[in-house]
Order: structure tokens, then C-alpha cells, then sequence
């Protein structure tokens, strides 16, 4: 890893529905970065500069308000590239935050030219309110979501080829090379962006776990399991027209635990020689639930943060698996649809 980091001009794209207080708080925390060579576009619907409070003056004639209507998330991100100067392009979602350190960290992998973008972890907020925290708290560990990297930071670099764009940075020359992002998708075009960077032109999306951002979780269990809805509808789908790198035994689980609870329960009452098999399986992931909640007490450090998250993380996993086999069953026209509700 390259000792010396050579500065490159970098543009932060932030597509939002409007201008709210999430967008300020994040410019707050964009004016303290440690990195100098760097511009701030926000995408709203509608609105102005006026309304973004720009923290300690440091970012006055950085930061630029471009409203272009109501499109979607990915279309939005692709029409800031297209008016960004920089050659780096670092993609945050509206309800997120950047640490200090965030681009000096990320930009350093970008002297290795077979880097084509750079994720990190995107972390719940301490001030979050209780119940953001009880669903943030369903990823924090791999048995709740699988892949609890990205919402609390690993213990090394590695090489993935999925990554949210909550927090992606991408060399930006790489990004055109593939037509960014494709907008037919929301959620899911970051997937979709990830698999042209490493298949398509064979590059490398790498972690960092010091490429930190801080992200917002949404409030309130129907919230909540209306995203992972939308998550699993979209993995499904991914898994059967995206296969090299949505085919993965992780996604299916979820499917397979609700098939499992389902038939167990109707054949326990058919057979009753398959009831010590069914109440094992319970067992196991019983013991799951537990390892859970010992990651997340351990992480949290807080007892009722730990023990409401489990019946979340249940019912997380039967509303993924539900919607992920609606995905892996469903048409092309699936896309069309959700085409049709990708504005939030």
C-alpha cells in the first residue's frame, strides 16, 4: 500500500428528494474533512443553495445545488457525474455522514491503477433514536445480515465485488468506461455498477474499513421491514438475471429458513416423527439468535437495544426470504416495475 498519497481532485454526489436537515447535518460534517481538493453536488428536486447551511465557511464555492426533478437515486447520481470536475467520484446517501479522515483514507488506494472504487462501513449513529438503532442493529452481526461489514468496521482491507453506494467512491474515468450506474434499478443499481467495474473491465472494488461514514437507519419496525422488503425483492431477481455476483448461498438462506419454518410446522402436525428434526432446527437458530445478541451487546453496549433486535432480526429474515423468492421468481418485467417506483 502506497506510503504517499498523491492528491486528486474528488466530487461528492448526494442525490436527495429535497433539502432537509440529514443534508446539513452531512455538510457539517463535509466542511471538517481533512482532505482540501474536493467538491460537494447535491441533487434535489427542487431548491437552492440558500437552504444549505455551509458549516464554518469552509465550503463556500464548493458546494453546488443542482434540482433537476423528481428521478430517481441512480439517475441522479449519473447526471452529478456528468458536472463533476473531480477524477474521483464518492457517492453518499442523503441520510449519511462522512468521518474526518473519509477521502484521505479512500483516495490513497486509487494510486493502484487496478482499483476501480473503494467502499467502507457505514455505521448507526449513537444519536440515532432507539428504534433506528434496534434495525441498525440487525446487521451488526453475520447470522442477523449476513454481512456485517458493512455496518461496523472489519479488522482488514479486502476485495469484494458488491458494494452499497451509501459510501462508494469510484475512479471516475471507470465509472464512464461502464455508463455508470443503471437507472432501471433502485434499490440495486450499486450492484449492478460493482459487477460491469469487476467483470466488465476486470478491476477491483476494495474495503476499507477505515473509509468510514456514519449512516442513518429508518425508525419504526414497519419502516424497516418495508427496506428489507425492497432488499430481497430486488437480490432475488439479481440472483436469476445477475448471477456472478447475486447467485450466492447468503441470499438464499433467508428463503430457505422460511421454507423450512413453513413445511416443518404443516408436516410436524402430518408426521409426528419429524417433530424432533423441526424443534432441532429451531434450535440451531435459536443459538443463532444468541450469538446475535452477543455481538450486539458487545458492539452497542446496550442490553434492550440487544434484546429488541431479535425479533427483528426474525422477522427480517422472513420478509427477505418471502420477497427475495418473489425476485427469483418474477419476469423481466419486475424491472419495469420497479422502474416505475424507483423515485423515494
Amino acid at each position: 500500500m502506497p506510503q504517499e498519497i498523491v492528491a486528486k481532485g474528488v466530487s461528492i454526489i448526494i442525490p436527495i428528494k429535497k433539502i432537509n436537515e440529514y443534508i446539513n447535518e452531512s455538510i457539517r460534517h463535509i466542511s471538517g474533512l481533512d482532505y482540501d481538493d474536493f467538491e460537494v453536488l447535491i441533487l434535489p428536486d427542487d431548491g437552492d443553495l440558500s437552504e444549505i447551511s455551509l458549516s464554518q465557511e469552509g465550503l463556500t464555492g464548493k458546494v453546488k445545488v443542482i434540482p433537476i426533478g423528481s428521478l430517481g437515486p441512480a439517475e441522479k447520481r449519473d447526471m452529478g457525474a456528468k458536472q463533476a470536475r473531480g477524477e474521483i467520484l464518492a457517492f453518499l446517501d442523503d441520510d449519511a455522514y462522512p468521518r474526518k479522515d473519509w477521502l484521505r483514507n479512500g483516495v490513497r488506494h486509487f494510486e493502484r491503477p487496478e482499483i476501480a472504487a473503494v467502499g467502507g462501513p457505514a455505521v448507526t449513529p449513537k444519536e440515532d433514536s432507539f428504534w433506528q438503532r434496534v434495525s441498525g442493529a440487525v446487521y451488526l452481526s453475520p447470522f442477523g445480515g449476513g454481512n456485517s461489514v458493512r455496518y461496523w468496521p472489519g479488522k482488514k482491507l479486502d476485495f469484494v465485488d458488491d458494494w452499497p453506494s451509501v459510501n462508494l467512491i469510484v475512479r471516475k474515468s471507470d465509472f464512464e468506461n461502464v455508463g455508470g450506474f443503471n437507472s432501471q434499478y433502485w434499490p440495486g443499481e450499486d450492484t449492478k455498477l460493482c459487477l460491469d467495474l469487476t467483470h466488465t473491465l476486470n478491476k477491483k472494488i476494495i474495503y476499507d474499513p477505515d473509509v468510514f461514514v456514519w449512516h442513518h437507519r429508518r425508525s419504526g419496525f414497519i419502516r424497516h421491514l418495508k427496506q428489507v422488503g425492497q432488499y430481497g425483492l430486488h437480490r432475488g431477481f439479481f440472483a436469476k438475471k445477475y448471477p456472478e455476483t447475486s447467485f450466492k448461498i447468503k441470499y438464499f438462506l433467508p428463503s430457505l429458513f422460511l421454507v423450512f419454518l413453513i413445511l416443518g410446522f404443516v408436516v410436524s402436525f402430518l408426521s409426528p416423527q419429524v417433530i424432533p428434526i423441526f424443534t432441532t432446527g429451531l434450535a440451531i437458530y435459536g443459538l443463532g439468535l444468541i450469538y446475535s445478541f452477543a455481538v450486539i451487546l458487545y458492539r452497542e453496549k446496550a442490553l434492550f437495544i440487544s434484546m429488541f433486535a431479535l425479533p427483528y432480526i426474525f422477522s427480517t429474515h422472513l420478509v427477505y426470504g418471502l420477497q427475495f423468492l418473489r425476485g427469483l421468481g418474477s419476469s423481466e418485467k419486475l424491472g419495469q416495475d420497479l422502474n416505475l417506483r424507483r423515485t423515494r
